[in-house]
């Protein structure tokens, strides 16, 4: 207690509310912990009670805010996954869209008309789905790419049942050519001849058609007679036998196949090779069938430079004899393996292999141009008459060009004769269907040990199917 000597009054120093202790000592009042006191938890009632300097104070139960802050967090992840699953839902369906839109675009609902409408088409014609190629050629990997040309690019892929399949991505596609393009589809998905690539099917809910075709694992025959890496060089009967069997496929697909065919592109590149170096005529991205009783087809001008037919370049007009123009080119291809076009630096000689081969022929110096790597393997003979069966099939005149069927004749005969070299030479003269050229120029005698009454004969009329 203190007491005022002036006025005579006194105080007396007591601890402030929620303090205890001592007030005249320093520090001498300390707080209450009034949660400790019984009467306190019970006015804070299903609060809890906070202690606070001189007081406490009620404070309610914090499970609401870790509820709210919960609920929160889930209505946030709600929002996002349900954003996520929309835009996926949404960019599905514009996919699907898409893809009705282009297998609309690409004839799919006129290919699936024709397919019924043909019997037994449904089962020869596959349409395949995008996805089922994209896992077949892992997505177009590039690693995949097994060929490039002005058509398109080819992968290699592997179906889902295991079978190794080539998927040709074409560049683009004229809206205008649709309907032709599935006709051709249809078409082509009947071929089948043991020398022609097999058309599986097709995709066509992509941005361009997919071609599927059977794959062929040895590569082309430009590689092995122009790839100077190429360890295997090909013998003359394999060439021969090569030669035969291309001349079979085209005679199949010009008069055996259900609608004539012209394939309009052969090229060595486009014969293929199988393990077993048996020929298997490919690419007809710019193959055109034809009614029956068509001559020719008037198209622009298409087809790859040194084997194009000077008539067709000159009418557009592309006739069966068109392909025979070219397969004569190809056929000088394995008789020399020159290339079809000369570099700048041969071009003395002319800019094509053809043109050069002519000349040849004309001059009576054409030994001198079979490639090396067959002279010793062939005689003179077979030679001369595989030369003659070219110079007639790049005949200027289409009229004076043999058919397919008269040169597949003719090559299997010359095919037989090196198999049996034992046969009575004069035996052969007789059973040989033989060639008859309209040749310009005298012909040397010397050039072949072969009599010439042997090249003076009509091609003889034989019924001789190629095997399908």
């Amino acid at each position: 207690m203190y007491t005022s000597e002036s006025s005579n009054i006194s105080w007396r120093y007591v601890c402030s509310d929620g303090y205890r202790g001592n007030p005249y000592l320093p520090i001498g009042c300390q707080d209450i912990d009034e949660c400790e006191e019984e009467r306190h938890k019970i006015s804070c009632g299903d609060a809890t009670c906070v202690n606070v300097p001189g007081f406490y104070r009620c404070e309610g139960s914090k499970t609401w805010i870790i509820a709210l802050g919960v609920g929160v967090g889930c209505g946030v992840l709600s929002l996002v996954m349900g954003g996520w699953w929309l835009y996926k839902l949404l960019k599905k369906r514009r996919k699907v869209k898409l893809k009705k839109k282009f297998f609309k675009r690409n004839g799919g609902l006129l290919l699936q008309q024709q397919m019924y409408s043909h019997e037994g088409s449904l089962e020869k014609t596959k349409i395949f789905t995008s996805k089922e190629l994209d896992k077949a050629t892992n997505n177009f990997n590039n690693n995949r790419v097994v060929g490039q040309g002005g058509q398109g690019t080819v992968y290699k892929g592997m179906l889902a049942d295991g079978r190794i399949v080539a998927v040709k991505k074409s560049i683009a596609m004229v809206v205008e050519e649709v309907e032709h393009f599935i006709n051709e589809v249809v078409i082509l998905s009947q071929v089948n001849h043991r020398n022609v690539v097999k058309l599986l099917g097709c995709c066509l809910e992509t941005e361009v058609p997919l071609l599927v075709y059977e794959f062929i694992s040895n590569g082309t025959l430009f590689q092995y007679l122009h790839d100077k890496s190429e360890e295997f060089p090909l013998s003359w009967e394999t060439r021969l036998r090569i030669a035969k069997e291309t001349a079979e496929a085209l005679w199949y697909l010009h008069s055996s196949a259900s609608i004539p065919i012209y394939h309009r592109d052969i090229k060595s590149s486009n014969i293929l090779l199988d393990e077993k170096f048996k020929a298997k005529v490919s690419d007809f991205g710019t193959s055109r069938s034809i009614s029956i009783d068509q001559t020719h087809l008037t198209t622009h001008v298409q087809g790859t430079f040194g084997y194009l037919d000077p008539e067709y370049f000159q009418s557009s007009q592309f006739i069966e004899k068109s392909d025979v123009n070219s397969f004569g080119v190809v056929l000088v291809e394995l008789l020399t393996g020159e290339r079809p076009i000369f570099s700048l630096e041969r071009e003395k000689e002319g800019r094509s292999l053809a043109t050069h081969f002519i000349s040849s022929m004309e001059e009576n110096r054409v030994m001198e141009i079979v490639d090396a790597r067959v002279v010793g393997q062939a005689k003179d003979d077979e030679l001369m008459m595989v030369a003659k069966l070219a110079y007639r099939c790049l005949s200027l005149s289409g009229k004076k060009r043999p058919t397919m069927k008269e040169v597949a004749i003719q090559l299997d005969q010359i095919l037989a004769l090196l198999k049996d070299s034992n046969v009575d030479h004069h035996h052969n003269q007789e059973e040989i269907v033989d060639l008859k050229l309209d040749l310009p120029f005298p012909w040397d005698s010397t050039s072949s040990s072969m009599n010439s009454s042997f090249f003076s004969r009509n091609i003889c009329s034989i019924e001789k199917e190629p095997l399908v």
